[in-house]
């Protein structure tokens, strides 16, 4: 029964006009190839950073300064800009999801109801 009913919220949430702008939004993104290049060198630095950090080495300030640079190109993007807002907007939808689980478990948990 559990297990049912999280396979209905989720596919709610799958159907929500939040999660399918997260979709297309990722999806448009993923097609800007500049976007997706910048991205890809982002990611890039980031990795070797935290090689650094597991091998207990500081990443280096130029590594930073790209890392800032890049950010700075592909924020221009407008399916960056979409892909960020879509997210945020999917994240709120989230909190607010989770907000209502945890409000109907205080309520299971006060209730002599079972609920079949």
């Amino acid at each position: 029964m559990l297990e049912d009913k999280a396979k209905d919220l989720g596919r709610s949430i799958g159907q929500s006009d939040e999660y399918k702008a997260v979709k297309r939004s990722s999806e448009a993104l993923s097609e800007d190839r500049e976007s997706s290049m910048l991205l890809k060198q982002m990611e890039a630095i980031r990795q070797e950073a935290q090689a650094m950090l597991d091998r207990g080495q500081q990443p280096t300030a130029e590594m930073e300064t790209q890392l800032d640079a890049l950010l700075e190109q592909v924020q221009t993007h407008a399916s960056y800009q979409r892909a960020v807002v879509a997210q945020d907007n999917f994240d709120k939808l989230m909190l607010r999801v989770n907000t209502w689980i945890a409000d109907g478990i205080k309520a299971g948990a006060t209730s002599s109801i079972i609920l079949g």
